[in-house]
């Protein structure tokens, strides 16, 4: 038997050394979306036919239970064109499955895949209905979102499917923001993680696809009509590079390899933006003893990650801060977690999509905004040195925190974070994501993240920001009465309250560190960053993306 050094699918630790680099997953070309006034039937696998049901009548609601005759359907322009071309197949295919399509009533629905043969020995083509809602009701974003991600699943569930045209309405449109949403969604929905697959277990979507072209039925501009698709691609990069870091695991995935994680968003951002990294000794000078408690269990030391991003023209209109919570992994410590340990991996989520929204941001390169995109990055473990309840810390601020429950350590690191942001880098708004609480989840569920701020305009532009994006949010009470549950017998403050109102007092210990005239937001993501069935959903990104983007037009 001959000797030959194994080789490992991925890069992992050693029994004695940790991993310190994390392979990333990247979109499909940028080249795979397009856009154009036309396309070639025959040279087409695929035709995707949006269609908008027709309003419901007004007296809908007196003939309910009266059995109905199902409508005709009525469509328009291209889809007409295409449907007697084809003898009125289209037609007859809503026909069939008007129950479930209802001619296109709910946005994102998709009829029977249409197979049309030639007769001479050609593949067939394929048509397929897609749904886009009703005609007496606003496109909204969520609707756009959805024609993308069912474009990415049609072309995924058909296989060897190499070409696929998208016939788009006049009502659709093809505004930029129209464009860029349909291009991240789509690029976003086929994302898969084959990083720790080997063999048949690998899962490529859409595996033979080489070109999707949308095909707008109303006149628009070629270049901007790119620009938006090549933005909605840089957004996808980012919600890429988001799930990747959320779906790692400890063993690759640690404090080290987040640090070097960051290096890599600075190299590759053409100059636009600044990596710093503060190890344990430049942290002690700041006083971050909250921050720094929360590591010393941990194999690897812990990494200060701070990326600046300028514009490329220098001019600033707004400095702002965007913190993530940064738990590798989370054990509990010595409160150590009874439940649910299996998936603390996803407790950097804050820090993830901090992270994808820089790469995004870098790639987008919007003007008249300086981001500073900061993650207090470390693990909370046990050993001989690690922290235990009713240690008292002293923050950077100078405040002294009882530690009351060793699993609430993520408030620990952020408090540093927020007053690194605040004073050291004078940031004038300041927006904070984490997995904080389960008392979020719970009030919340998993699909929404809490928003907690004293500042309504910041409030506003965030519950704006959500619907636009995607990434739902609720504003939550910060009710300052429960500060009380705060108060320690020999400390500034402890780290936790009572089981009632976890999600509040959290929030409230974070705006101790913060300058109280601030624009400031806690941003619980818990619930919405972790999907049982599929892994990581990139929460967090675009909703950060988007809110940088907009503070550089804003000149307040």
């Amino acid at each position: 038997m001959s000797e030959t050094e194994f080789k490992a699918p991925f890069t992992t630790w050693s029994y004695d050394e940790p991993c310190t680099e994390m392979a990333w997953t990247e979109p499909k070309p940028s080249s795979v979306l397009s856009i154009s006034s036309e396309f070639s039937k025959d040279e087409t696998d695929l035709i995707i036919i949006g269609v908008f049901a027709p309003a419901a009548p007004e007296d809908a609601s007196d003939d309910a239970g009266k059995k109905k005759e199902t409508p005709k359907p009525e469509i328009s322009g291209l889809a007409k064109s295409l449907d007697e071309s084809l003898g009125g197949a289209l037609s007859e295919v809503m026909e069939e499955n008007y129950d479930a399509f209802k001619h296109g009533a709910s946005a994102g629905s998709v009829t029977p895949t249409l197979r049309i043969s030639a007769g001479d020995g050609t593949k067939a083509k394929k048509y397929v209905l897609l749904g886009l809602g009703t005609e007496d009701k606003d496109v909204e974003a969520a609707t756009v979102f959805k024609v993308g991600s069912t474009i990415a699943s049609t072309c995924n569930s058909e296989k060897k499917l190499t070409s696929c045209a998208v016939v788009m309405p006049p009502k659709l449109g093809s505004s930029s923001s129209t464009l860029t949403d349909i291009s991240s969604s789509f690029y976003s929905s086929l994302y898969v993680d084959n990083r720790y697959r080997t063999g048949d277990r690998v899962k490529i979507t859409a595996e033979d696809l080489t070109s999707v072209v949308l095909v707008p039925e109303e006149s628009f501009a070629q270049e901007e009509a790119d620009a938006a698709l090549a933005a909605g691609y840089n957004i996808s990069k980012g919600d890429y590079l988001t799930k990747d870091i959320v779906n790692a695991p400890h063993n690759v995935l640690n404090s080290l390899t987040l640090a070097n994680t960051a290096r890599k968003i600075a190299e590759e951002s053409n100059g636009l933006i600044e990596c710093t990294i503060l190890g344990k000794e430049e942290c002690e000078k700041r006083g971050m003893g909250s921050y720094l408690a929360v590591g010393r269990g941990s194999e690897t030391e812990p990494q200060f990650i701070h990326l600046t991003y300028k514009p490329k023209d220098g001019e600033i209109n707004k400095k702002v801060g965007v913190i993530g919570k940064g738990l590798l992994f989370d054990t509990g410590g010595y409160n150590i977690k009874t439940m649910m340990m299996e998936l603390m991996k996803f407790d950097c989520g804050g820090s993830a999509a901090v992270l994808g929204a820089a790469r995004a941001t870098a790639a987008l390169a919007p003007e008249g905004v300086e981001a500073h995109f900061i993650v207090a990055a470390c693990e909370n473990m046990i050993n001989g040195k690690a922290m235990v309840p009713s240690d008292v810390l002293t923050a950077s601020n100078g405040m002294t925190i009882e530690v009351d429950n060793t699993d609430a350590e993520g408030r620990l690191t952020l408090a540093d974070a927020l007053v690194y942001a605040d004073k050291e880098l004078e940031c004038e708004d300041i927006i904070e994501l984490s997995t904080l609480t389960g008392a979020c989840m719970v009030a919340l569920g998993k699909g929404i993240a809490g928003v907690f701020t004293q500042n309504d305009d910041l409030a506003s532009d965030l519950a704006d920001i959500s619907k636009a994006t995607g990434d739902k949010t609720w504003r939550m009470p910060l009710e300052q009465s429960y500060n009380d549950q705060l108060k320690s017998k020999i400390a500034d403050i402890k780290n936790c309250g009572t089981r009632y109102g976890g999600a509040i007092t959290a929030g409230l210990f974070l705006e101790n560190f913060v300058n109280k005239k601030k624009p400031f937001a806690h941003i619980d993501i818990a619930g919405p960053v972790w999907d049982d069935s599929t892994g990581a959903t990139g929460f967090g990104a675009k909703l950060v993306t988007e809110w940088v983007r907009r503070k550089g037009q804003k000149k307040e």
